[in-house]
């Protein structure tokens, strides 16, 4: 069977997000890079693959899907080989709720709050040169910090984000978090210490190590 393809490397976080779930079941795939500086997301072309001339788009035979999330869980779907590999927990439907609790928190709380901090300390530096507009990432550090007091509650209570176990909830937060932790904010982090051990957790599954590897945006 031909591999499956993503669409835009691994220095473009949502398909980082992607790649690290087809890693996790043990899924070939072929990645088929995107001239992002040339524009080429906005071509006629990769508009055919996803519309609202994003990255990534994903294609598995006749299917051709846009939007990470929603591509990273039929990954998961479909090509899980066994309950271990079953990330959504689809198995348990408690787990399975709390799984999409947090993988819901991550998309409207903490990558919101998060974001600003991502564009101005990592994506604008190295793609129009700039330097981060100091008042933009002190406001969002302390947007961030008020996402993360939840987050420390949360997992003082349990080692992952959807009980004691790592699923899609926590593997969704790897790729911005990834770029954060790169920056000079990652000593926010420090005063969350349940937090900090889950990111330490989380950062040593093999997928993710491997997809890391290929993260860096360069200018």
């Amino acid at each position: 069977m031909a591999p499956v393809k993503v669409f835009g490397s691994a220095v473009f976080a949502n398909a980082a997000r992607v790649m690290a779930c087809l890693e996790e079941v043990g899924v070939e795939y072929d990645v088929v890079e995107v001239d992002y500086m040339a524009k080429e997301h906005k071509g006629l072309e990769h508009l055919a693959r996803n519309p609202f001339g994003q990255i990534p788009a994903f294609q598995d035979g006749d299917i051709m899907l846009f939007e990470s999330r929603a591509i990273s869980k039929y990954v998961l779907r479909k090509y899980a080989k066994s309950a271990q590999d079953d990330l959504l927990r689809e198995g348990n439907p408690e787990e399975a709720a709390m799984v999409d609790v947090w993988t819901e928190v991550e998309a409207h709380h903490y990558l919101p709050a998060m974001a600003p901090i991502f564009y101005e300390c990592v994506v604008y530096p190295a793609r129009l040169g700039t330097t981060p507009n100091q008042k933009v990432v002190d406001e969002s550090v302390e947007k961030f910090k008020k996402v993360l007091d939840v987050y420390e509650v949360c997992l003082s209570k349990s080692k992952y984000l959807a009980g004691d176990f790592f699923s899609f909830a926590d593997l969704n937060h790897f790729p911005f978090t990834f770029h954060i932790m790169a920056t000079p904010h990652a000593s926010v982090f420090d005063s969350y210490p349940h937090v900090k051990a889950w990111w330490e957790r989380v950062m040593e599954r093999p997928s993710l190590k491997k997809i890391s590897a290929h993260m860096e945006i360069k200018p």
